[in-house]
């Protein structure tokens, strides 16, 4: 978690530097300073966890914003087309998340996702019901939701 801190502080000091903040030039800056933060703390174990979380958070981001795209178009597509596809439900996901953090994320993600709403947390914390506007194959449904569950809690943990 330092290392992130880190991390960041040295990216606000390179936009500080270059004078111009915009997004990329803090995206710049935050590469700059893992690159800089790597060789620096190369014998350092914590810096090892946090090597490699980086990586993990930049493929998810891109396999969220494929989620997210695929879905969109799913019901753009059903919006626009007289037939209707539709086969809404509600199913009980049962939960690897086991802090509130991690439960908060991975519904706040899966209500981001167009076709799918959170709903309720168990008084237990261990199922999600999660409202599916598409509920062809729930074990479909579910395979998909319990590996954006992994991925979620890959860079959690």
């Amino acid at each position: 978690m330092i290392a992130l801190v880190w991390n960041i502080l040295l990216a606000f000091i390179w936009v500080a530097l270059s004078g111009s903040f915009t997004g990329v030039n803090l995206l710049i800056g935050f590469i700059l300073g893992y690159v800089l933060l790597g060789f620096a703390l190369r014998d350092k174990p914590e810096f090892a966890h946090y090597r490699d979380k980086v990586p993990r958070f930049i493929r998810f981001v891109g396999f969220f914003l494929k989620e997210l795209i695929v879905s969109n178009l799913r019901v753009a597509y059903d919006v626009l087309t007289p037939t209707h596809y539709m086969r809404p439900g509600v199913i009980a996901f049962v939960l690897d998340a086991r802090t509130d953090g991690e439960i908060t994320i991975l519904a706040n993600l899966i209500s981001l996702t167009p076709g799918t709403l959170s709903l309720d947390v168990s008084d237990d914390k261990k199922v999600l019901y999660i409202h599916v506007m598409y509920l062809d194959d729930e074990t479909a449904v579910q395979h998909q939701l319990k590996y954006l569950e992994s991925r979620v809690l890959e860079i959690l943990r």
